[in-house]
Order: structure tokens, then sequence, then C-alpha cells
């Protein structure tokens, strides 16, 4: 499952998903940007998760459905969180009204423009009037907020940082997944880090293969996969599949070098620059 808010898009392809996600069992809702603001994308396997009602607000979009690995009924909600006072309790409100709606176990994630307590923004002595506010709603709808493990701060701005982008589940969510995790990942360009919900219960598996979208401008790496590929003959087609990963790591080395090095330096400078 994959969440993307300020999409800043007023319309998506089935083709914007595909690029996106890689392959065509993708399922997908989203909700309009107004403009260049805002704008919420929802992707899924359809293999892992089958949709049976979708509910859009101006500021959220909730997908109700059954994780089929377990069989669980369940909703994911993503959030947008409003900037005014009076705009967050109109979303929190929503928000109460779907997760009613649904009755089944609730997992809010997204940015939700507030915080919870002094130590989510930098410098900060005491709570204002909204966080106290949304702390109560949180209490009120009897939610879990899952700790960040590796990280304090979600959001940078000059020397502003604050923990303003969350996940919040209710007590069915904890019981039936006892072993989940929140850790931030790298947030490149933009001023929220990515944030990354895996069970800790998962281990091993054979190492995913990787590629990446400038082989396909070079003028040269077509070429080389049409040779490559005459030369492994006529075999199993998964077996030359894996030999070929043989001659591309090559290739990759030969024409772009140590960018996945200096790719890594740069997020860990951002990242020591963040804490």
């Amino acid at each position: 499952m994959l969440g993307l808010i300020e999409t800043k898009r007023e319309n998506i392809s089935k083709y914007d998903v595909g690029r996106i996600w890689g392959h065509s069992s993708v399922g997908w809702e989203f909700v309009e940007s107004v403009g260049a603001a805002g704008g919420l994308l929802w992707m899924w396997d359809d293999n892992m998760f089958k949709r049976r009602n979708c509910y859009k607000g101006d500021r959220w979009l909730c997908i109700e459905g059954v994780i089929t690995k377990n069989d669980f009924q369940c909703a994911y909600c993503l959030v947008y969180g409003a900037h005014e006072r009076e705009a967050k309790w109109v979303v929190w409100e929503e928000l109460s009204y779907i997760a009613g709606l649904c009755q089944v176990p609730f997992c809010l994630l997204g940015d939700f423009n507030e915080i919870l307590q002094v130590e989510d923004r930098r410098g900060l002595q005491n709570l204002s009037v909204s966080a106290e506010e949304f702390k109560s709603w949180v209490q009120d709808m009897q939610l879990v907020d899952f700790p960040l493990t590796d990280r304090k701060f979600t959001w940078f701005r000059g020397k502003s940082c604050s923990r303003i982008d969350r996940v919040l589940v209710n007590i069915e969510w904890v019981e039936q997944f006892p072993d989940l995790r929140l850790r931030g990942g790298p947030r490149g360009l933009s001023d929220h880090c990515l944030l990354i919900v895996e069970d800790t219960k998962v281990r091993g598996g054979p190492r995913l293969f990787r590629s990446l979208d400038a082989w396909f401008s070079h003028e040269g790496f077509l070429r080389m996969v049409k040779n490559e590929w005459r030369t492994l003959g006529g075999g199993p087609f998964l077996d030359k599949l894996k030999a070929l990963t043989i001659p591309l790591r090559q290739w990759h080395k030969d024409n772009f070098r140590d960018m996945d090095t200096r790719l890594q330096k740069f997020e860990e400078e951002l990242r020591k620059l963040d804490e």
C-alpha cells in the first residue's frame, strides 16, 4: 500500500499509476488537487488487498476492504490536514464520521499538520490550543500513535522542525499486527520525510532487482541488453533473466560508476542535518 500526499494533480491516469507502481496488478483511487494545491493518491496491490468501498473528502481519502493474506477487514485513510484551527476541526469530525461508518479496524496516516506533544516541535514550550484539541480528539477516538523509531521530526523548513506526519490506529489494529513499527525514510527534495510502516517479523527473501530511469535514456542501454540476451541462447526465460543481471551490473558500474554511493552519501548528510 502506497499513499502520496500533495500530488498537485487535478487528474491522474492509469498510465501515471502504472509508472509509479511498476506493474499492472494495482488498484488506485485519488482526490484531485485544487489547482496546484493538495491532491491525494492511494495505490495498492490487488493481489494483497481487495477494495470494497471508497470514501473521499477534500483532505482525506479512505479505502475500505480486506487484506487477503489473513482475511482482515479494515480501512486505510490517507490524510492531509488543514492549516487553520477551524478547518482542522472540520477534517477531524469528518474522519470520526467515516470511522464510525466503516465499523472496521481503522488506520489513519499522513500529514495532520498538528503535533501531539511539546517534544514534537523544536524549541516549543507549551502546546497551542489547536494541538490540545488534536490531542483530545485522538484520545476520544481511542487511537494509538505509532512511535517513530529512528528520528524525532518528520518536517523541516529552515531551522523549524516538527513531527506533524504520523500513523494512528485503533486497538484492534494493534492486536492484529503486534509487530508493526514506524520508521522514517529519506526526504530528498521534499520538506517531509517518508513514513514507512513495516512488519518486523518479515525477514529474508530474495534480493530485489532495481533499475534506474537513467538507464533507459542512455543511448547504449537497449543495444547492450539485446546483445547480451542473444548470447544467453535459448535457455529457460527466468534463468536468462537471472543471468542478465551480471552484465547489467557491470554496465551500470562502467557508465554510472559511484552514483549509488554518492546518493547514499547525500542522503546521509541530509539525515545528519535533520537530526
